[in-house]
């Protein structure tokens, strides 16, 4: 009888084991997909052009999700050798944190989240199961712990001499990808602006204020309240600006958008998103405000998923970028795929060469073309991160 209860408890930790091993993969396989595709038929100019640029993704959630970012995995849509087949000099990693359930553009409430059920099946550290803060640090310690593990091939970028690093790397032939943090909403500030500060220490030079839900600082895109910058939420912009942190205007209501322009200094920019005119989504930008963002001398990323340019091909986003370009000019159009975020996209980051192929056919210039593709991105670091 005892060895039967021990063989049985024995199959019951087996199984639980299995759940902790599997479940997240198989979750994460159903929910950032990649349409299934032919191999794009990219022409030999167009690789050639794309091999020579410095390519920068502004937006990604990678690191939510239980995978090496070093190795390379058959689900999601990054990782750093995917990165390196791709060409991609910088990627932004943006920190999830906490996400609503039954995800919508119109209405959510943070009475809920879906992340802390997550971060216990991958088996994070207890203090992160009930702290945002917490998740935030956990996230950078995630990128700084690959960086170390493989310094030849992943550095994360804090200052300029970080982004130096990275493109003279890339120049003598080493395929070194940077990694930059970013948060997905401010929300693991938990009330308290000194996190900003410890944040900062902690790797992160871009902060989006919203994500799904409205929070300390105001009103989300997808909340309930519409509403614009708080009283915190004018201190916190006050202080990101103080700092030299990007501000991030994705997924915040068009009040929290008017209020931050009404008192940057500093370029914003809005990291993942389409355009209005081109996919009327309730998650995309109108022209008015693109035009305001592009005035701080910020950028508009440009995403890669349905719900920002309704069809997610590689001539829909595009055509999205023709847009932007035409209305605020091409030295502010930027690359924002979110991908790892819930998203069902045409590519993964390997097949990046796609849209520089695309732009050549949509009849951009060499000089656009770099510029959207990264050196947008990298003029902006240059302007916003501390120097070493």
């Amino acid at each position: 009888m005892k060895r039967t209860v021990l063989v049985l408890l024995g199959l019951a930790a087996a199984a639980v084991a299995a759940v902790f091993a599997l479940l997240p993969g198989y979750l994460e396989k159903n929910i950032n997909r990649v349409l299934p595709h032919e191999p794009y038929g990219v022409s030999a100019e167009a690789q050639e052009n794309h091999k020579h640029l410095i390519v920068a993704d502004l937006h990604s959630d990678t690191l939510l999700w239980a995978r090496d970012p070093l190795e390379r995995a058959s689900r999601g849509h990054v990782d750093v050798p995917r990165l390196v087949d791709g060409n991609v000099a910088i990627q932004v990693f943006a920190a999830v944190t906490k996400v609503p359930p039954h995800l919508n553009y119109d209405r959510n409430t943070g009475e809920r989240d879906q992340i802390t059920q997550l971060v216990m099946l991958q088996r994070w550290p207890v203090a992160t199961w009930s702290s945002l803060y917490q998740r935030a640090l956990y996230i950078a310690g995630r990128l700084d712990r690959a960086a170390a593990a493989a310094p030849d091939k992943l550095h994360v970028i804090r200052d300029q001499a970080d982004l130096d690093m990275v493109l003279k790397a890339r120049a003598s032939g080493r395929q070194m990808v940077g990694g930059l943090l970013a948060t997905e909403g401010l929300h693991p500030l938990e009330g308290d602006l000194a996190n900003i500060q410890r944040l900062y220490d902690a790797g992160y030079r871009m902060m989006g204020l919203l994500h799904f839900f409205d929070n300390e600082l105001g009103g989300s895109l997808h909340g309930v309240s519409h509403g614009g910058l708080t009283d915190f939420g004018k201190q916190a912009v006050g202080e990101l600006e103080r700092l030299g942190i990007i501000v991030d205007l994705a997924h915040s209501s068009p009040a929290v958008v008017d209020d931050v322009l009404a008192m940057a200094a500093k370029p914003v920019i809005v990291s993942h998103t389409g355009v209005k005119g081109t996919c009327d989504s309730a998650r995309n930008l109108d022209d008015a405000r693109m035009k305001r963002i592009a005035a701080t001398g910020g950028l508009i990323g440009i995403g890669y998923w349905d719900g920002a340019v309704c069809d997610p091909s590689p001539a829909s986003i595009v055509k999205a970028i023709r847009y932007a370009v035409d209305l605020v000019g091409a030295e502010h159009v930027a690359l924002g795929s979110d991908y790892d975020g819930g998203t069902t996209v045409a590519f993964d980051t390997s097949e990046i060469a796609v849209l520089t192929g695309e732009m050549r056919k949509a009849g951009f210039s060499e000089e656009e073309i770099a510029g959207v593709m990264g050196g947008n991105v990298v003029r902006l670091l240059r302007r916003m991160l501390p120097p070493a």
